[in-house]
């Protein structure tokens, strides 16, 4: 059978009688008789070629196949739902939130911006990582409904997309607290032959720091360099070496004193940005967020919490 021959119209009367489970209350339900609703699931069967109920006394059980037919139905109008509440600004019911976030970004940072929605149970959550490119064309093709990334998008007609300011946060230089004392370095001065592990060369802050260390003619001893933030995290919780990055990346680990921030680079700042379509149909939730993340913005705090 292709799909151009199946009827969604059968399926969707399945789908209401295996979520009653009873055929009274969905014919009821669906405004029409027992008998018209029995045969369309029969025809639905028919064009399957398999049962998709039994009866037990008088309940309505699914087969096997049933169960994974309604699992297919369930994704089917769950998303036909949710579209329609997009569409209409409404919001109700389930609705889904669909992040993208580049692989150099912190994770404990995306976590952060998502946290006022963790406790919602009426919103699920899609969250993503990877090239910034890949992630955009994904936005612009509606499959991702926001992108946070630490760089900002140029203007391009081609591809209208609006660009957020989130916030943004000093790089730091953090170690380990049984080997160094906070803020006992001055940085880059100091840093000359100590191990370091550093951000990829696509982080936004690598070129950056690799400057300021050519122009004050240091030489730090490289270990590692690191695309991943959550590695680059697990690198400075456990190797030993001084590791740069953002603050929020380790905010547990400075929390509990297993490192401390050894050094500051004021003049390296890691900006956030959430990036959408300039079309986009409203989502109240996303808003929300937005709006909550560029308050803080304008206040000139970040939306990080304090190291």
């Amino acid at each position: 059978m292709k799909l151009e021959q199946f009827n969604f119209h059968h399926l969707l009367y399945f789908w209401r009688v295996a979520k009653l489970g009873h055929l009274t209350r969905a014919a009821e339900a669906l405004n029409t008789s027992q008998s018209a609703l029995s045969a369309q699931i029969r025809q639905l069967e028919q064009r399957l070629g398999e049962p998709l109920f039994t009866r037990e006394r008088r309940r309505l059980v699914l087969t096997e196949t049933g169960h994974l037919v309604l699992s297919y139905a369930e994704n089917i109008f769950g998303l036909g739902q949710e579209m329609l509440g997009r569409l209409d600004g409404r919001g109700q019911g389930i609705m889904r939130l669909r992040v993208g976030s580049v692989a150099t970004l912190s994770r404990n940072y995306q976590e952060n911006w998502i946290k006022p929605l963790l406790t919602d149970p009426s919103v699920v959550l899609t969250l993503e990582s990877g090239p910034l490119e890949g992630l955009l064309a994904r936005l612009t093709q509606h499959q991702l409904d926001v992108v946070l990334a630490n760089e900002a998008v140029p203007a391009d007609p081609e591809r209208p997309l609006y660009c957020r300011f989130l916030g943004s946060q000093a790089i730091s230089l953090v170690g380990p607290a049984n080997r160094w004392t906070a803020n006992s370095l001055r940085v880059p001065d100091d840093l000359h032959e100590l191990d370091i592990a550093l951000p990829g060369p696509q982080h936004t802050a690598r070129a950056q720091f690799d400057a300021l260390c050519a122009s004050a003619g240091v030489a730090p001893r490289l270990r590692a360099e690191v695309d991943d933030m959550a590695m680059l995290r697990l690198i400075a919780r456990d190797s030993g070496w001084l590791t740069l990055l953002p603050g929020v990346v380790v905010q547990d680990e400075l929390r509990s004193g297993a490192l401390v921030t050894v050094g500051h680079l004021d003049a390296l700042q890691e900006r956030f940005y959430a990036i959408t379509t300039t079309h986009r149909h409203r989502m109240e939730l996303l808003e929300r967020l937005l709006l909550r993340s560029n308050a803080g913005a304008v206040q000139g705090h970040t939306t990080l919490e304090p190291q």
